[in-house]
């Protein structure tokens, strides 16, 4: 169960407001994509009060303070501690049923599903559950999916890419190539490429990813790591291997790239992320 690894969760979400906002120089404009929220609750301020009590309650079953199996503490009560309406509650209930999380039954009341009744592609989930932190486990789940779709995406992309799509992704390419990064603005550059990548393949399942991808990079990009240039300039190197490919329509190349990409990322952010673990046992 996901509260049995608490103490081993290192890896944290950025808080808003950390340093790095866009991307230096012109940022993503021109390239067709609006930004995402790395770091961010998801919603901004267009959030409602049900929406903060749909965070507040997803996070308290993520975290295993409200039970996989359980109960919910009656309507009452509920109501009570989060100062809502019986509408407001139930309407937060259903939401959370559709993401997977709870179950009602009339005259027993909801219950918390077992995790693997989850929607774990849910960009709410993803986003509350690297909020909580990350372990080893979960951050191997996301690149395995990951290394399952992506490289799929860019070989398609290769084969099925617009003029438009091609010029957005050499743009993106020119945005992460830029010096004076911060970890925040490469990663908002690095997610947008990646998903300009999965919109090219022609193939609405693959953007549907996106939210993964978010994670994976929220996760890695934390506003507590130092800006590494000769790093984050490397991996712009990288992904332009992934994009000359797709320039030349060369499918296999494309899925190599990609497949290097992710794999690369995979074995140095579990290396820091036990660096952190150790660190973290050895001060206990």
């Amino acid at each position: 169960m996901i509260t049995d690894q608490n103490r081993n969760r290192v890896v944290r979400a950025p808080q808003s407001g950390a340093a790095g906002g866009g991307s230096p120089g012109k940022g993503l404009a021109g390239t067709g994509i609006s930004g995402s929220r790395l770091g961010h609750p998801r919603g901004g301020a267009a959030r409602t009060g049900q929406d903060h009590v749909v965070r507040a309650m997803g996070l308290l079953i993520l975290s295993g303070a409200f039970a996989e199996g359980a109960l919910l503490p009656g309507e009452a009560d509920l109501m009570a501690r989060f100062g809502i309406s019986r509408t407001v509650l139930r309407e937060v209930l259903k939401t959370l049923a559709a993401k997977g999380l709870v179950v009602s039954r009339t005259r027993v009341g909801t219950r918390v599903r077992n995790q693997v009744d989850w929607n774990m592609f849910d960009p709410d989930l993803l986003s509350w559950r690297v909020e909580l932190g990350m372990d080893l486990r979960f951050l191997n789940a996301l690149y395995e999916i990951r290394l399952a779709v992506e490289p799929a995406a860019a070989a398609l992309a290769a084969l099925r890419r617009s003029d438009e799509q091609l010029a957005r992704l050499n743009a993106l390419i020119e945005t992460l190539a830029q010096p004076g990064h911060s970890r925040a603005s490469f990663a908002e550059a690095d997610l947008a490429l990646h998903l300009e990548i999965a919109a090219a393949s022609g193939n609405p399942f693959m953007r549907a990813v996106g939210a993964i991808i978010e994670a994976a990079l929220v996760a890695s990009f934390t506003d507590t790591a130092p800006t590494d240039e000769n790093r984050l300039a490397e991996s712009a190197r990288e992904h332009e291997a992934i994009v000359g490919a797709i320039a030349a329509g060369d499918s296999v190349a494309a899925a190599k790239a990609m497949t290097d990409v992710i794999e690369t990322g995979r074995r140095r952010r579990a290396a820091a992320l036990q660096q952190q673990l150790d660190a973290a046992q050895a001060d206990e």
